[in-house]
This record gives structure tokens, sequence and C-alpha cells, in this order.
């Protein structure tokens, strides 16, 4: 069944980000119309500032490399982090729908993705991430869009939804300007909230100061138009902060300098804490240092992080100073250099197992740091929220009843999220393009099932 006269389109897509366009791409071959609607003049919004990585638990991708995982380990991982919330049912379904995630992506359509294996990163305890091969989500990006303009799917950049029109409980239109979009169905795909300053100090107040980094169009009109609908709204005080922001570069300090044995110190050069909490964990400690902190690492390390791009260019941009004794790398930077000196021996002596560390660090990787060393001026940094609308098994969006409401689906930002109920410790490396990409591809199958008169 297509759209009739009657409609414009069989589903209105809101936002052109991995969500929005893997529901376009699942529903359109699912064999109903599709049409995307995107405020910004280009699309990706923070899918692009990712780093593309998925994780994928189960995958035949693993298998082909030896690695045993499965959807229980992977939930047993995301709740040790996140602990339960209000979402704990989206964990579980998203855990199963991962490996099969990465797979469509992969061998379905074809995007430029590989497992992971040089890393687990925060909150797995097998490599399970599958990524673009630059470590790139805008490589990702460009892959969705290709496979969007391959279908001929409509994609209308510069075209803000300002309005959804609800009917008899259902929502039936959508005002673009002055035009109303008859559609049949309509899926939010407009991230999350990070961009409003307001609904930050309203969900995020602990972050409310500190610089966004993230899409300028993630300015939360999912959660304004949910609570005009009468939707429920789920983990609203979670968040994606960023630990290490190089400055000025503006660019993301690779984590895998950090968890490859790299330590993070303030001005005095000491360290705050454990660095083992994670790149969005750890954001609060560093915000608690003033504007800047400082990540130590060496050569080693270094040539590991060399193979993601990001990292490649910020290293090219000068973003790293090099010395061969800590009281050198000190004064490069203008922090304190006995301190700086004194926390390196300690933490070395730590990682050799001489003595305990005292923040319970548990992973040394490549430590003990050994010169020449290397350091990073940062700062920390707001990416993206981690709550939105309550959604069901479908991508449904829900009312404070849990009935849905009829017509309209969420995922990605503009949805709940699996990373805990309040702050940035919750979130797990991926959380973020699980369910944009997961929810987005349920919510396009399930649209299209309804359109279809199958369910």
């Amino acid at each position: 069944m297509t759209a009739s006269s009657d409609f414009a389109t069989d589903l209105l897509v809101i936002g052109a980000g991995a969500c929005g366009l893997a529901a376009a791409i699942a529903a359109h071959d699912a064999g109903i119309s599709v049409a995307i609607a995107e405020k910004r003049d280009r699309p990706g919004g923070n899918s692009s500032l990712s780093t593309g990585s998925i994780p994928g638990a189960g995958s035949k991708y693993q298998n082909a490399a030896g690695i045993q995982d499965s959807a229980e380990q992977m939930i047993a991982d995301l709740l040790t982090v996140s602990g339960h919330h209000d979402a704990d049912a989206l964990t579980n379904l998203m855990a199963h729908q991962s490996a099969p995630l990465c797979e469509w992506l992969i061998d379905d359509l074809g995007a430029r993705m590989e497992l992971i294996t040089a890393y687990k990163h925060v909150g797995h305890t097998v490599e399970r991430l599958h990524a673009p091969r630059s470590r790139r989500g805008q490589d990702l990006v460009d892959d969705l869009l290709g496979f969007v303009s391959d279908r001929g799917i409509p994609l209308a950049v510069g075209n803000a939804v300002t309005e959804l029109i609800e009917r008899d409980g259902a929502v039936v239109d959508a005002r673009i300007g002055d035009d109303v979009i008859a559609c049949r169905k309509v899926l939010l795909a407009t991230n999350g909230f990070a961009a409003n300053r307001a609904l930050v100090a309203r969900f995020c107040p602990e972050i409310a100061e500190a610089e966004y980094f993230g899409a300028p169009g993630s300015t939360g009109e999912a959660i304004e138009w949910g609570e005009k609908l009468g939707a429920a709204l789920g983990n609203t005080a979670a968040y994606q902060g960023y630990a290490a922001v190089a400055y000025p570069q503006g660019a993301l300090l690779s984590w895998t300098t950090i968890e490859k044995g790299g330590i993070l110190v303030g001005r005095d050069g000491r360290r705050f804490g454990n660095e083992g909490a994670g790149y969005s964990g750890f954001a609060p400690n560093v915000m608690a240092q003033g504007e800047f902190a400082w990540a130590i690492y060496d050569q080693r390390i270094h040539a590991v992080a060399m193979a993601e791009e990001e990292y490649a260019e910020m290293s090219d941009m000068d973003g790293i100073r090099w010395a061969d004794t800590p009281a050198e790398l000190a004064a490069m930077v203008g922090i304190d250099g006995a301190g700086l000196k004194a926390t390196i021996d300690q933490y070395n002596a730590a990682a050799q197992g001489h003595s305990t560390d005292p923040f319970d660090r548990q992973h040394f990787e490549l430590a003990p740091l050994m010169p020449p060393f290397g350091v990073v001026t940062v700062k920390p940094g707001l990416f993206h929220t981690q709550g939105g609308l309550m959604v069901d098994q479908h991508a449904r969006v829900l009312r404070a009843d849990g009935q849905p409401i009829a017509n309209l689906f969420a995922g990605g930002g503009a949805a709940v999220g699996i990373s805990g109920r309040s702050g940035a410790g919750g979130y797990a490396s991926g959380n973020g393009l699980l369910t944009a990409l997961g929810l987005g591809r349920i919510g396009g199958l399930r649209a299209a099932a309804e359109v279809r008169g199958e369910v």
C-alpha cells in the first residue's frame, strides 16, 4: 500500500541524522513512501560528529574474529554502567537488536564499517564496537545519505517542522512554514535538547554551565511537542559529556589515549579522579578543575591513537607537546612541574603493581608512562542529552498512561536513552548511535507494517 492522493507521504521523518536516515531506508524497503524533512542546511547532526561506533553483541564479525559475546553479556555490561533506569526494557531490546543492526548496515546496505579489535572502549567487556574504518561518524552518515539517494527518497534540507497536528488523539499532519504536510505516520529523529540551554538547565542542571560541542540542531523540539501531546518522558537528567576536548583545536582528544594508559591532571599537576569512569562519566570531574585540564600520555599510546583520523588531524594541528621529563612538559603548558613528576611516579608505581592506585584505577594497559611524554590541553564539554520521549518496543511514543500516541514514533536523541536516569556516568560507548539507528530502523519497519495493514 502506498500513499493515496490524500497524503503527501506515508511516513514523514523529521530529522536527517543517523536515526532519520535509517528509518527512511527501512520504511522505504518495506514498501511505503517516505520523505525526510531536515531543519538545518545539511544533514547529519550529532551522528556526523561521532566516531560512528555501534555495539553489536554476537555479530558474525565477532564470531569470525573468535570473540565470544551475547546480548545477555551486553545487557549486563550496560546495566553495570548505567544502573537500572526508566528504560530497562529498551536496554534489553537494543542489546538483542545490536548484532542484526550491524549486519544490516554492513551486509544488506553496504556501509563501510568493520569490527574494532584495537580497543573495547567505555562500558564494554569485549570488543563489540563496529565503526567506519576512519572512526568518523561523517563517513557513516555519507553512506546512509547515499543509500537514501539511491532509493530516491526525498530529503528536504532547510525545512523546519514547526508543529505536529493532532486529531482525535492521533498525529495526522505536520506543519512546515505555511504548508501542512499530510502523512499517515511521523517519526521524530530530531536529536536531543543539548543546544537548548533552558531545557538543559531544567533537566540537567549539573552540566548547564559546560560549553556545548554538539550539533547546533539539537534544540529539543521533540520534548516540546511531546509534552503538548501528553507524552511521557524518561531519563531526562542523563547526558553524554566529554572529558577531553582538545583546546584550542576543538577536536575530541581520542579517549584511546586515556584508556591505553594516559592520565588527566589539573593545574597543580595532580590527578583528580579515576579516569576509568570513561570520557562521559569523567566529564564532571574535569569541570570541577576550572577551565582546563591536561592529558598526559606517551609515544607508545600516541602511536595507537594515530590510527584514528581525527586524532591524527589534531596532532597535525600541533595539539600535542612533547618533552623528555615531567618538568619540561609542565613548563610548556604552565602547570606545576613538581606535582606532575610526583603524580607520574606514583601512577607508574601503581601501574607496575608496586602500590595501589589512590583513585582505585584498575586498568593501566600500556602504562607505566615512559619518555617522551605528551601533553594536550583539554576542557570538558556537553555533547548530547540521553533522555527523551518514552517509547515501546516498536519505537511508538507513549503517553503517561503507557498507551501509544497513534501514528507517532521516535528514536535517537528524541527518545529516551539507555544511559541511566541522571548524570554522565551511565553512558557506554555507542549508546547514542545504537538507539539512533536501532530505534530508527524499528520505527520505520513498524510504521510500514501499520500503513500496509499488517498489524
